[in-house]
């Protein structure tokens, strides 16, 4: 008598796992698949850069976007995402695409500021994109990252109204007192510029 009080019956636990079922089958599928925080650009998939690596702000309220600025890692791809994820780097930039197949990160969402010009003005008036690869090893300039770097740098023009010329579209290089050398010799500007303005 006392054992059966203690223990429920067959019956009770089959309609309590079916009672606890029900919740679980109603939720949409489309939340086991959400990503934690959404992206900027639909392409991306979202790396979070480690938040001491960067500036919160509410960009274009808090600071006009004029320019996007190239880089090139001098890293592969998982090392930069690992770099800009260390909070000792003090260094970030809002994508990073990757060589072999032009796969988009998105490591800062563009209405931050960003850690990657060198430059304080430039940092709040850009958004920075890195490449995979070494300035002085073109080979990793692929066809697949020229074409998925600009459609993402197209995106990026219209959606803050920047003017899709070498004038807003510039290298790291290029920052006033930058002391890096990338995109480096080997980025054909010619090829980047004609992709960004017919994507």
């Amino acid at each position: 008598m006392d054992r059966a009080r203690r223990f429920p019956s067959r019956r009770r636990l089959l309609q309590g796992a079916a009672l606890a079922a029900v919740p679980a089958a109603l939720l949409p599928v489309a939340r086991a698949t959400a990503r934690p925080q959404a992206v900027d650009y639909p392409l991306a998939e979202w790396a979070p850069a480690s938040s001491s690596n960067y500036t919160t702000a509410n960009r274009p309220s808090t600071y006009p976007v004029d320019y996007v600025v190239v880089h090139v890692t001098q890293e592969t791809y998982a090392d930069t995402l690992a770099i800009f994820q260390n909070s000792a780097k003090k260094v970030s930039a809002h994508y990073v695409v990757r060589s072999k197949d032009g796969h988009i990160a998105q490591c800062v969402r563009e209405r931050n500021v960003g850690w990657h010009a060198g430059n304080w003005d430039y940092n709040t008036r850009s958004i920075g994109i890195e490449h995979e690869g070494w300035v002085d090893q073109p080979e990793y300039f692929t066809a697949a990252m020229y074409e998925q770097s600009a459609l993402l740098t197209s995106a990026i023009c219209e959606k803050y109204d920047i003017p899709k010329d070498r004038e807003h579209i510039i290298g790291h290089a290029e920052v006033p007192g930058a002391d890096h050398t990338d995109p480096g010799p080997h980025w054909d500007w010619t090829r980047y510029i004609r992709l960004v303005n017919s994507a």
